[in-house]
Order: structure tokens, then sequence, then C-alpha cells
């Protein structure tokens, strides 16, 4: 279990349940015939070929009951119960035909399973005994990853205690070879954490807050914990960091530099993830209306993704290393807070002049970007809530990614339709500096104009990637959606974990899926 213990940090965080995930059995069935034990299940899903298709019930316990459920039927949930003591509740759920996206897949499996799973059911039994290995496969593993993310809690504070998950196990029935559950529970555990710690209150995660719960998560884990705070940044010259944070009264304004490192290896691939770690935007002295500012606690989530993907990693012992810097800072307005037309000066040398102090996230960015990038990692990632643009481009039902590698930029595309967290590119081209162009600096850091703000961002971002050093980064548009996405049914999505994984599988950090 992790967890920051009550005792520890008191009462502005709370513990982090990922038991509810660490604990839950999950039971892989290869024999042809159901064990009783997953008869016993209080909950069934038995999940059918699309409509039109023809369904051998052949050795299946229920065949013929079920099959008579289903006679002139065309619905693509039907609920029905099994002829026991208990009434058991079965929901026989047809599937989408073989053009299915992954996206589209495990958006059906959270449907379903909003159909059928309760939390006073304590076991599951998943059938895909009558698909064909490999749509089973595909299958069990959506309907898998969809019990994780519906199960897992986040933070509520009511007066009256609400209960939790009984979710003891899931017994798994059909795929011809077993699959990978552990990988799968790591995905989860990860994007669980960032949707945990994004959502928490803004009184709940001051800066340092979160800087304590990094560290205690580091020594928990193993993991080499380091901070720099003002004084640090200071002597770093990380003058545009310094800028966004100058105006905060609260301890803990710093960069957290999290590593794990594979026992008795050297000379490995290096990955370095970098988040944003805004705790809360009031966007500084150019303040942001009540409308805006509403929701600025999850103005961290970038940082809560790159946590939540290090912890991911590195609970299976990789052979490369693993960087992770999170950029925690809050951007608050008072006598000290930054101002327009201020110039700043970046870590890399860079002066940077300021336009709009709700532009934080990139300054923040940019001296986090400059140090991790003198390390030279094999593949450096950052993941940030930043723009508006994105948003107005895309909604929130994907996230932009930029690169100026047209190689990485492909594997991004194939590993967001492939995870479900799906991704689109926009332009790295050179002449949009043109627009950051400054008379008195370097460059500007943003317009005032909204034009092209997500492009020109990441245009301004790679002005502190060290030259040779493969980048990408992802906008987070969908950092949070109504009603959830995919299979997580939170609108806090804790977008970036899956698809980073299936990015690392492209770029031979992971191994496939097999």
């Amino acid at each position: 279990m992790i967890s920051v213990l009550p005792g520890e940090v008191k009462a502005r965080s709370m513990q982090i349940p990922l038991e509810t995930l660490e604990k839950l059995e999950i039971y892989q069935h290869v024999t042809k015939s159901l064990p009783a034990r997953a008869v016993r299940a209080s909950a069934w899903l038995v999940l059918l070929p699309p409509k039109g298709r023809r369904i051998d019930w052949t050795d299946h316990s229920q065949g013929e009951r079920f099959r008579r459920r289903l006679r002139g039927r065309d619905e693509p949930r039907i609920r029905t119960e099994l002829d026991d003591a208990a009434g058991t509740p079965v929901l026989l759920a047809r599937l989408d035909g073989k053009r299915a996206t992954a996206f589209d897949r495990l958006t059906q499996l959270r449907e379903h399973l909003d159909a059928l799973l309760e939390q006073r059911h304590t076991g599951l039994l998943i059938d895909v005994s009558r698909l064909d290995p490999d749509t089973g496969r595909e299958a069990a593993r959506a309907a898998l990853l969809a019990v994780f993310a519906r199960i897992a809690p986040l933070p509520k504070l009511t007066k009256e205690k609400t209960p939790g998950w009984r979710l003891r196990d899931v017994h798994l029935w059909g795929p011809a070879e077993r699959i990978d559950v552990e990988s799968l529970r790591l995905e989860a555990l990860g994007n669980h954490l960032a949707r945990w710690l994004t959502a928490l209150p803004a009184n709940r995660l001051f800066p340092d807050d979160y800087r304590r719960l990094a560290a205690r998560l580091a020594k928990r884990e193993g993991w080499e914990y380091r901070f720099m705070g003002t004084p640090q940044l200071k002597r770093l010259g990380a003058g545009a960091f310094l800028a966004v944070c100058q105006g905060s009264r609260r301890p803990g304004n710093g960069i957290v530099h999290l590593r794990y490192r594979p026992r008795r290896r050297r000379n490995v691939r290096r990955l370095a993830l970098v988040g944003k770690g805004i705790c809360f935007d009031t966007g500084g002295v150019n303040l942001k209306t009540a409308r805006y500012m509403h929701g600025m606690h999850e103005d961290m989530e970038g940082s809560a993704v790159a946590l939540g993907t290090f912890l991911a990693l590195a609970r299976r012992n990789p052979p490369f290393a693993i960087d992770a810097w999170l950029a925690v800072a809050e951007n608050v307005i008072g006598p000290e807070a930054y101002r327009p037309n201020e110039v700043v000066t970046a870590c890399n040398g860079t002066h940077i002049e300021v336009i709009h102090t709700d532009a934080e996230g990139r300054m923040v960015l940019a001296d986090t970007l400059a140090l991790a990038s003198r390390e030279k990692p094999d593949l450096l990632i950052d993941y940030a809530t930043l723009t508006g643009a994105c948003v107005y481009a895309l909604s929130t039902r994907m996230s932009g990614v930029f690169t100026p590698d047209e190689s990485l930029q492909q594997d991004a595309l194939e590993a967001g339709r492939e995870s479900g967290e799906r991704v689109w590119p926009f332009p790295m081209e050179a002449d949009f500096d043109e627009a950051l162009k400054s008379e008195v600096a370097d460059i500007k850091q943003c317009l005032l104009e909204g034009e092209a703000d997500h492009i020109l961002a990441a245009r301004f971002l790679k002005r502190f990637v060290e030259d040779g050093v493969p980048w990408l980064h992802l906008d987070m548009a969908a950092g949070n959606h109504k009603g959830g996405l995919a299979h997580i049914p939170t609108d806090v999505t804790g977008f970036g974990v899956h698809f980073t994984l299936r990015l690392l599988e492209k770029r031979g950090f992971l191994p496939g899926e097999g």
C-alpha cells in the first residue's frame, strides 16, 4: 500500500487509498468449464459478439438460459439473473463491431459496468468465453481497466461517511492465454494517484503539502528524492520559475526531483518526465474572473500525471533510468507578485519579457525543462494543463501533442489510439517564433491575443530543451471531461498515464503487449 500516513501530514493531506486497487484479487481461469468459485461471484458480466453474430453456447453452464433470454432481443445490454438463491445479477452485453477503436471499447466497457456493478458486490465474473481469442483478450483487458478505474475512490469530504466498494475479487474466464494483469494494475494505480492528487481541494494541497507527500512516497518506494526550493533555484539562476512564485508567502514552492535507477546497471537509457504543478492559479496580477478561476486547484494535474506515470513505471523495476521533475508552485496575487513588462532570466540564460502573468505554466516549465534536458535523457516528456487554446481546438475529448520529431509524433498518435487516451498533433514550424520576438529581451513569454497560443507556448518551451534531446509536450486539454472519458468514470481523468506507457512501448523502453 502507498499512503501518506495521517499522523505525518495531519489535516491538510489525506491518505491515498491505493490499497483499494492493490488488494483486489484477480483470478484467471483458462479451463473449459467455469470453476465453482467463479460461479459464486455476486455479479456476472457476460461479453458477447456484435449483433448478428451467432453465439455458440456449447459447454456453457448457463448457455440455454442465456439463449432464451437473448432470443429476439437486439439491445446492447440485457439484464437478467441466475436461477440461484441469491438471484445473482447478470449483464449480457454485446460488443461493437471489429472497427471499434480502443477508445470506443473502453467507453463501452465502462457503460456496461455502470449498468451492472454496485458497491455491495464482493465478486465479479467477467466472461469472455463466447468471443474469438483476439477479441476476448482485448475485451478482458478493457474490462479490467474499467473495473480498476471504477472502484478507485477519490477524495470526498462529507460529514457522513460514505460506503466504499466491497469488491474483493474478479474472476476472468475465457481468454485462451493469461493476460498481464499486474501491468494493467500498475497503469491503473498510476492513473488513480494522478486523479486523487488532482481532485484534492485547494486548501488540502498547498505546495509544501505536495512536496512532503512526494518525499514520503519516495521514502516508502525507495526512490531518490531532492527538492530545489527558492535558495537553490536562485543559485541556479532559475528566474522564470522564481518570478511566478515570488508572490507566494507559503513554503514549498520549488522543483521536486525524483530518481529511479535500475540496480547494477550502467549506461542505460534514460527517461525524463516533467510536470506542471501549479497547486492554485489565480492568474496573478492579471487576475482571472470567477468563471475561469474556479477549478484552478486542478492546474497541478500535469505533475500528478508525471508522478503517477513514475509510480507505474518504477514499480516494474524496469532496466532504464527514470527522472521525474515536478514544478510545484502557486500563482497568487500580492505586493511581490510578478508583473507584465518585467524581464526575467531563466537558468539557461534566456531573457524573457513577461507579457501576461496568467501564462505562468510555461514559465515554471521553462526552468524545469532546462534542468531536465541538461542530463541528456533519451526521451523527455512534459505534461501540463497549459492553454485554453488547446481546449478550444480539440474540446476536452483529446489532448494536444507537440514535438519537432516526426517519428515521435507518429508514435504518439498511435499510442493515443491504442491506449484510448487520444491525442492530436499541432505544427511546430520555426516561423511561429516571429510572433514571440521581443524588443527588450530574447523572447516574449506569450501574446496578449489568444491566436495559436497552444502552438506559441510549445515553441516557447522548445527554447529551453537542449539540442538533440527527443522531446514531447502534452497539452492536457482532456485533463477534465464532464462525465469521464474512455474507461475513466470521473470528470478528473488523469489523462496521460495510459498514453505514456503505450508510447514507451513504441519507443522500445517497454516490451509490447504481445
